[in-house]
């Protein structure tokens, strides 16, 4: 478990891209989504991009292995939204254990095939535990600001299912990301803490939030500075941002926390802004100019890419990267 962070000590980490834009070039079908497993579900499971971890093995496979050809030192499992709260759109609460476990599997076993050819560079999983589709911080409703979707209880409940599957497929370690609501975060961090004493294991932990548009707050409210300090009383490997901006966009968040913590800081932003039809256009050369500031700024532990992006991304990243040293802890 603390091999993650001797490298993370003695490099730049390189985390993977997106898996729903390498997804998306696949062209799944909705009889694709179903496999032989669920051919008779009730409900339209087309977009269900976790489940194709047990319908379609061998897709998710090939995108781990493309980014590890990349240069990432660390892949994703599929698992963004594989808790019962998400899985209910679906009605596939009942599998959420299945996803995570296969999901983790499929991903230990393409980082285990890198790792023995290239033992100088051990290769990672980071189980990735998604923000769901409620949050506990705010209502839903216009017309009731006191109504919640979802309780703590019930975010804790969720995330500890998950992440129990997580550990016992084979996860290095756990990344709650895209963090928009820092009580549903706390709520997965408090579900993470129990299974460590509950199985006296020390996994590490990736804390990674999502700044979400030029007022520089998450959706429930907090600067980065803030999300810092509500959530510095856990033990993390790292903390940092993702999704929702561009690199350029992301840097002056990521200065705001870089030099107030010992953890770690990490980043995965977007391939810039979506364009008009929802598309992300900007390349990985331009990206990775970008994201060399942060390097020269002494700003990153872990570097990769959310939405947008692709191995092309993360090989120019990854070729960055490694003229640059790891960012200095900060006491």
């Amino acid at each position: 478990m603390s091999k993650i962070r001797e490298e993370m000590n003695r490099r730049i980490l390189i985390l993977d891209g997106a898996m729903g834009t390498m997804l998306q070039a696949y062209k799944f079908s909705e009889k694709d989504f179903r496999g032989q497993r669920f051919i008779k579900h009730p409900s339209p499971l087309k977009g269900n991009n976790d489940l194709l971890s047990i319908t379609q093995p061998a897709a998710i496979k090939e995108i781990h292995s493309a980014y590890f050809e990349a240069g990432a030192d660390i892949v994703e499992t599929n698992t963004f939204s594989a808790t019962t709260i998400a899985m209910a759109d679906y009605n596939l609460e009942h599998i959420v254990y299945d996803l995570n476990y296969e999901s983790a599997k499929i991903a230990r076993e393409v980082a285990d095939a890198f790792t023995k050819k290239e033992p100088q560079k051990p290769r990672f999983v980071a189980g990735a535990v998604g923000p769901t589709n409620r949050t506990a911080s705010m209502s839903p409703d216009v017309d009731d600001p006191g109504f919640r979707a979802v309780t703590f209880e019930e975010l804790r409940k969720a995330y500890k299912q998950q992440v129990e599957a997580l550990i016992d497929g084979g996860v290095d370690v756990l990344l709650v990301e895209t963090v928009f609501d820092t009580l549903n975060a706390k709520a997965a961090l408090f579900a993470i803490e129990e299974v460590k004493t509950e199985r006296n294991i020390d996994i590490p932990i990736m804390l990674s939030g999502t700044i979400t548009d030029a007022s520089g707050r998450t959706l429930s409210g907090q600067t980065a500075e803030a999300f810092l300090i509500s959530v510095s009383h856990i033990p993390l490997l790292t903390v940092g941002f993702n999704c929702a901006l561009g690199a350029n966009l992301l840097q002056p968040h990521l200065e705001a926390i870089a030099h107030k913590t010992s953890f770690g800081i990490s980043a995965h932003p977007n391939a810039g802004l979506p364009n008009a039809f929802g598309e992300y256009d900007e390349t990985a050369e331009d990206m990775a100019l970008q994201i060399e500031e942060y390097l020269k700024k002494d700003l990153i532990n872990i570097i990769g890419g959310c939405c947008g992006t692709t191995p092309a991304h993360i090989k120019a990243i990854a070729i960055l990267a490694s003229s640059y040293k790891p960012r200095k802890r900060h006491v």
